[in-house]
């Protein structure tokens, strides 16, 4: 007797996605999902639609077309406040901290259980994690370095307890001891079981840590597969991420 096939929580399905900026078609016809305990690297040059990928799944641009679902339920074009409910949680190209408020005020003010009421990122784990927030708990978020500020935005992120953690542009413009540590933590989150979606130029920290890769040339996606299949394809690389 065969054993009954495992079932696959899927967490995000974007499907058939336009999105557009005034008349340019940005996104054209993209299809896109999360499974529960994924990491997925979001790959391709600048310019390419990764970013509004993203900020159509989040809410933050309404799609033309298409579908989005979350955890099952359809979110095509709803609030961000209502799709970070339902456990996504966006750590956006910029960052995003409150510069004026504390370390401690940024991590607390995000503290709440996950979408199962687990809480399994508390502050002090989030310290724990992040030794260099650790000292610097009393300080603005605008005194911190660009890497510390990452780490506070993931940080706070954690706190929310999510079922998916997106980064955009995870080590952008950061110094290649911070970026170590900010994969460091990548890492740690993928044992933890959180679901990732990291965009990062670096394609090879990335391919070390992902379950699987996607890679978007002018809003449509070209090669979908493991680190391995994308490995053994250098033509894909040379031709889509200019390596």
């Amino acid at each position: 007797m065969n054993a009954p096939e495992k079932q696959i929580d899927i967490l995000i399905a974007a499907q058939d996605i336009n999105t557009y900026y005034g008349a340019s078609h940005v996104l054209r016809g993209i299809d896109f999902h999360v499974a529960r305990g994924e990491t997925i690297g979001l790959m391709g040059r600048n310019g390419m639609g990764k970013s509004t990928l993203l900020k159509s799944i989040m809410g933050l641009v309404k799609p033309r077309s298409g579908s989005v679902a979350i955890n099952g339920r359809p979110m095509t074009g709803a609030p961000p406040y209502e799709v970070a409910r339902l456990g996504i949680a966006y750590v956006p190209e910029g960052r995003g901290i409150f510069g004026n408020l504390s370390v401690v005020e940024n991590l607390k003010m995000a503290a709440r259980p996950g979408t199962k009421g687990q809480r399994d990122w508390t502050y002090e784990r989030v310290l724990d994690t992040f030794p260099r927030l650790k000292e610097r708990l009393g300080h603005g978020g605008q005194q911190l370095s660009g890497g510390e500020q990452q780490m506070l935005t993931i940080g706070r992120a954690l706190m929310t307890n999510p079922d998916v953690l997106i980064l955009d542009e995870a080590t952008e413009g950061l110094a290649p001891l911070i970026a170590k540590d900010i994969w460091r933590i990548c890492g740690l989150i993928r044992e933890t079981g959180i679901s990732s979606v990291i965009v990062d130029k670096n394609w090879k920290h990335v391919t070390q840590i992902t379950d699987r890769n996607v890679i978007l040339v002018k809003g449509q996606v070209v090669f979908e597969g493991s680190s391995a299949e994308l490995h053994a394809k250098p033509e894909l690389l040379a031709q889509y991420l200019g390596v």
